[in-house]
């Protein structure tokens, strides 16, 4: 069943106001919808990374302690493994060509400036 007129007319509006929000693009373009991801796996990477080494320290003191930075870091483990999961194959391979697309950029931008 087609649209009547004034429907079709309304639906252009709202294309038209979506493809003028920033923000609205911002949030569902590629690098948009990975953020937050990306964000919470370089937190829980520095999670990993300082619960290794507090469980380094704490064998020096009682190893109750180290287990306890152990599970501390197997935590953070899995919170990279399930935003992994949840972004997928194809959210990966868009968060590393927008990565590759920003070094690039960033190497441009070097050798016009005369900056190695």
């Amino acid at each position: 069943m087609p649209l009547s007129d004034d429907e079709q007319r309304i639906l252009r509006d709202i294309e038209q106001q979506l493809q003028s929000d920033e923000r609205f693009a911002t949030a569902v373009s590629p690098s948009g919808l990975y953020r937050h991801s990306v964000k919470t796996v370089r937190w829980a990477a520095l999670g990993v990374f300082s619960s290794l080494v507090f469980t380094v320290v704490a064998l020096q003191v009682h190893f109750i302690l180290a287990f306890a930075g152990f599970l501390g870091m197997l935590a953070c483990v899995l919170v990279i493994e399930r935003q992994l999961r949840a972004m997928s194959k194809v959210g990966l391979k868009d968060v590393a060509a927008s990565i590759r697309g920003s070094r690039i950029a960033a190497q441009a931008m070097r050798s016009k400036y005369g900056r190695e």
